[in-house]
């Protein structure tokens, strides 16, 4: 007996309706999911290129929780980062920064200056950090790996792997021992960046922190076992990241390294002149040592502060006893001298405000990262400029909040005319490059053959 058309047509069309839906379902989300408003067909040929070229994120900080109930590295969670956004965003790799700089926050009579505890909890937080890539590759081995080499980068891309490159971010925790450079580098670090807020034994940074008693420029740049670091990494095969340096520290890297400079999240002064960011003179020396200015994507180096904000942070400083904003450096952190000789306590209430005044700034826009990108390229050319986050540390901008939304930067790039050429060196070819440069220039023999996570 024949089935009624009627039940037929429920039979089959059911199915193809359900199927048909699902096939939307899946094409929105791989191909229109968080758009940040730009045309379709711009949209798809970002993400036809996303899918072919090898995209890097020179700038990750990884939390110290990660990886655990709730933070897990291959859950979609709430963080910027994890494989799951990763894969969703089809970014290849990024760096994973090794950090380690005690929050002030922390602990008993916060905030407090650095007790002899600092640098031991320091070095602690790094420790953490490098367990937890390790446990990560450990834990899901069909899904990341470990980047020793540009090779090893280019095959887990190839692979269908998250690559990871190692890097560090502060001497702080080194003290005065240069060979735990080559501990580390043994582990599989390949960058190094000295300076974070706060000066440190090896190098001035570009934000010296008065209430660490710094002051600018103490060391006059580079101190003897900073000089000393330079060659060391470079007999090591390591890149040397300038990003947060003082002006006159990177100068002086400039003069004395052998191989090419990198600034793994930084941005032109001419978007924001404040001396964390890097002067014309600055991106010239990068551009003139080979390196790579990875322009970062963090809304209070790519914009100024807003009118409003500026005249709450006067407000604030004036119930301080604080003169007016002389610069938008200080808008940006305490950084006036006369808070070396306040309490902690009034430190303390004093930069929680602050604080949380900059959470109202409104958030900056892939416009603004696509501005400074532009500016960067135009100043030191495209075979110098690249892209970093910073998430984790305040990173992310509207259309880019975190590392599933790759595909938007691209988008935005796409429409100011940059070649798919470019956008690769942009999103990584740059930095290859550089990377394969310095390890040419390492001493034989150095980098170990088998690293160990």
């Amino acid at each position: 007996m024949t089935k009624p058309r009627s039940k037929k047509a429920l039979y089959i069309g059911l199915p193809l309706a359900l199927a048909i839906a699902a096939g939307a379902g899946f094409a929105w989300d791989h191909w229109f999911r968080g758009n940040a408003g730009y045309p379709l067909e711009v949209i798809k040929q970002a993400n036809e290129l996303q899918d072919r070229l090898i995209s890097f994120d020179s700038h990750i900080t990884v939390p110290l929780d990660f990886g655990t109930a709730g933070h897990e590295a291959d859950k979609d969670g709430s963080g910027q980062f994890d494989l799951a956004k990763a894969s969703r965003g089809r970014l290849s790799g990024a760096a994973l920064t090794i950090f380690g700089w005690p929050e002030l926050w922390n602990g008993a009579n916060a905030p407090h200056k650095p007790t002899a505890g600092f640098v031991d909890e320091a070095r602690h937080q790094q420790e953490v950090r490098y367990k937890i890539i390790a446990g990560m590759v450990r834990d899901f081995p069909n899904q990341v790996g470990i980047a020793y080499t540009p090779a090893d980068f280019r095959r887990l891309h190839g692979e269908g792997k998250f690559a990871i490159f190692i890097s560090m971010l502060n001497a702080y925790p080194l003290g005065n021992d240069l060979n735990l450079l080559d501990m580390w580098t043994a582990r599989g670090m390949r960058m190094f960046g000295f300076s974070y807020i706060g000066n440190n034994s090896w190098s001035d940074s570009s934000r010296p922190l008065p209430f660490f008693n710094d002051s600018p420029d103490a060391l006059g740049g580079l101190s003897d076992i900073g000089k000393q670091a330079v060659q060391r990494l470079n007999d090591l095969g390591v890149i040397i990241d300038v990003s947060q340096m003082s002006t006159t520290a990177l100068e002086q890297v400039a003069q004395l390294s052998r191989t090419p400079m990198v600034a793994s999240h930084s941005a032109p002064r001419a978007s924001v002149d404040i001396p964390r960011n890097l002067s014309d003179k600055e991106l010239q020396l990068i551009k003139n040592s080979g390196g790579v200015v990875q322009v970062v994507a963090f809304g209070g180096y790519l914009r100024p502060l807003s009118q409003p904000i500026q005249d709450k942070l006067n407000a604030l400083r004036a119930r301080f006893d604080l003169p007016p904003l002389p610069n938008l450096a200080m808008a940006l952190m305490p950084g006036d001298p006369i808070i070396a000789a306040w309490p902690e306590q009034k430190f303390g209430e004093y930069a929680s405000e602050l604080y949380a005044i900059l959470e109202e700034e409104p958030k900056a826009s892939l416009k603004d990262l696509g501005d400074a990108i532009d500016y960067t390229v135009r100043k030191i050319g495209i075979d110098h400029v690249g892209i970093a986050s910073d998430f984790n540390e305040g990173g992310g901008v509207k259309g880019w909040n975190d590392v599933s939304e790759v595909r938007n930067v691209t988008a935005e790039l796409i429409t100011r005319g940059y070649s798919e050429a470019d956008i690769a060196k942009l999103w990584g070819g740059n930095f290859l490059r550089v990377w394969e440069q310095t390890q040419k220039s390492a001493k034989p023999g150095v980098l170990p053959s088998e690293p160990t996570p």
